[in-house]
């Protein structure tokens, strides 16, 4: 039997030379096997049964994002992605982790050497917000609705100290009034009206651009992101 290296048949297959490896780490490429560092893969050898990429899209981003997720890939853009959104989210909303830190969360479930106190409610929204991010990724091709918003929202808070204040209203919209920056905020009663003219608007978008998904995320954030509280996750 004749035996290529992961970049022959990553050349054969049109396939990165990281997914390659990670298939056959994962025995998903029959007959391959390691020699030193190297792995040899039979010459006949295919590519591990289609199945699952009948969830993927036609964006290839997303169908990235799905793979290294299921992948539980190192080092790719779904491993930055989870990373760096989730620090620099937090960190908008007063978390004192670090990005060392939050890179140690993910990979590892610990929080690493600190000289400083952590507070408990940064670990958990952290740990909450991968799960928030896989979920997005997991639904990214259905369409936005307030149940998700308030899904997401939900996931976020579970276990925090705000989620066991009954006015924080933990997966649903705030019960009471506030301000943000010194500006007044719409009425609690106000913003489920404001949230449903806001997705029905974004939906009658036919076809939507960055423009159109960075006002929305505008107009969220002013007018219902910070009325319903949603701490560190940006949608």
């Amino acid at each position: 039997m004749k035996y290529i290296s992961v970049i022959v048949f990553a050349k054969k297959w049109n396939v990165p030379e990281r997914t390659v490896r990670n298939y056959c780490a994962l025995g998903k490429i029959n007959g391959a096997f390691l020699t030193g560092k190297t792995w040899n893969i039979p010459e006949e050898a295919t590519l591990p049964l289609k199945e699952k990429k009948k969830k993927f899209s036609d964006n290839p981003l997303l169908n990235y994002l799905k793979e290294q997720k299921e992948m539980k890939l190192k080092g790719g853009i779904y491993h930055r992605t989870q990373i760096d959104l989730t620090y620099n989210s937090n960190r908008i909303e007063g978390s004192k982790l670090t990005h060392d830190q939050t890179r140690y969360i993910f990979e590892t479930n610990t929080i690493g050497v600190s000289k400083e106190s952590i507070n408990i409610d940064d670990i958990i929204e952290t740990t909450n917000h991968f799960r928030c991010i896989d979920l997005i990724i997991d639904k990214a091709k259905t369409k936005l609705s307030e149940s998700f918003i308030k899904e997401l929202h939900y996931l976020l808070k579970s276990g925090t100290s705000d989620s066991q204040k009954d006015w924080f209203n933990v997966g649903e919209y705030k019960k009471l009034p506030n301000e943000v920056g010194g500006n007044e905020t719409c009425p609690p009663k106000e913003v489920a009206a404001k949230m449903r003219a806001l997705l029905n608007h974004y939906h009658l978008i036919e076809k939507k651009d960055l423009k159109d998904i960075i006002d929305f995320h505008y107009q969220f954030e002013i007018y219902i992101l910070s009325k319903m509280e949603m701490g560190g996750l940006d949608v």
